[in-house]
């Protein structure tokens, strides 16, 4: 049993994303909507997601740019008061990404009922934010301190943004990350948001972890959607759901009816549970 069959009783699932837009204290934070306008955006996106047949919704701040390592108390409060109102309406499984920092992931989602982040647990790498190192031992200690067991822990191994100074192969990676850090699931991404992630990479930590799930964490579309979920155990969709596929827009009701339809007519994967 993989963290997929566990957490939606199916073999293979499909995570959408629910992008809030940037919080307090970003420079591109909507000063005149506000906390109101954010919640009101969040919670028509999750609408129209909740109601598609995929198996989960993932939160993010992922307009809180420029992106930081840190997550401070103006990100983790406003984050965890939009997730609670928003997971009301809620009927399926949903989980916590803070860009980029896994403790504060882990704390929401213990905080919110969530049932699962996604974070990059592992690696050292170059990237815009400068030298970018991580600390799976200190993530995984303070997930036991707080009683958030239950919280599955999704390692994305090849970060979005950055360039890894590991020289290990991505199914080396894959293993170390499961057998050495305890990952629950792997994600493998493209370069940045919304770039498709490689399907030989995908299929190269699938081969080393083959009793672990692996999901293609970036990029995936309405006409890829078949062909992914043949090689992983899932996705993580959010680009290609939003209007005119800009990662900025709001979600796109048809974009999602189309990307659904295709994963189904695949027969890799089905809606519900």
């Amino acid at each position: 049993m993989t963290v997929i069959t566990e957490l939606f009783g199916k073999p293979k699932a499909i995570i959408a994303m629910a992008h809030l837009p940037a919080l307090p204290g970003f420079p591109l934070y909507d000063e005149r909507g506000g906390m109101a306008a954010i919640r009101d955006a969040v919670a028509r996106d999750v609408a129209i997601l909740a109601a598609s047949g995929v198996d989960a919704v993932l939160f993010c701040n992922e307009n809180d740019r420029p992106y930081s390592t840190t997550a401070g108390p103006e990100v983790t409060s406003a984050m965890a008061a939009v997730v609670t109102e928003a997971a009301r309406e809620l009927t399926i499984p949903f989980g916590v990404d803070v860009l980029w920092d896994p403790q504060a992931a882990i704390a929401i989602a213990h905080a919110t009922g969530a049932r699962f982040v996604r974070e990059v647990f592992t690696g050292v790498y170059a990237s815009e934010l400068g030298l970018w190192d991580t600390d799976p031992n200190g993530a995984l200690k303070f997930r036991r301190a707080i009683g958030a067991s239950e919280v599955k822990l999704f390692f994305n191994i090849t970060a979005e943004f950055a360039a890894p100074l590991d020289t290990r192969s991505v199914g080396q990676v894959a293993h170390s990350a499961v057998f050495s850090s305890l990952a629950d699931g792997i994600l493998v991404s493209g370069s940045a948001t919304g770039v498709a992630a490689d399907p030989e990479k995908v299929r190269e930590a699938k081969n080393a972890v083959p009793d672990v799930a692996v999901l293609a964490n970036t990029g995936v579309t309405a006409a890829s959607v078949g062909s992914v979920l043949s090689i992983a155990d899932g996705v993580i969709v959010g680009s290609s759901l939003k209007k005119d596929g800009n990662t900025w827009n709001e979600v796109d009701a048809d974009r999602v009816a189309e990307f659904v339809e295709a994963a189904t007519a695949s027969g890799h994967w089905r809606p519900g549970a």
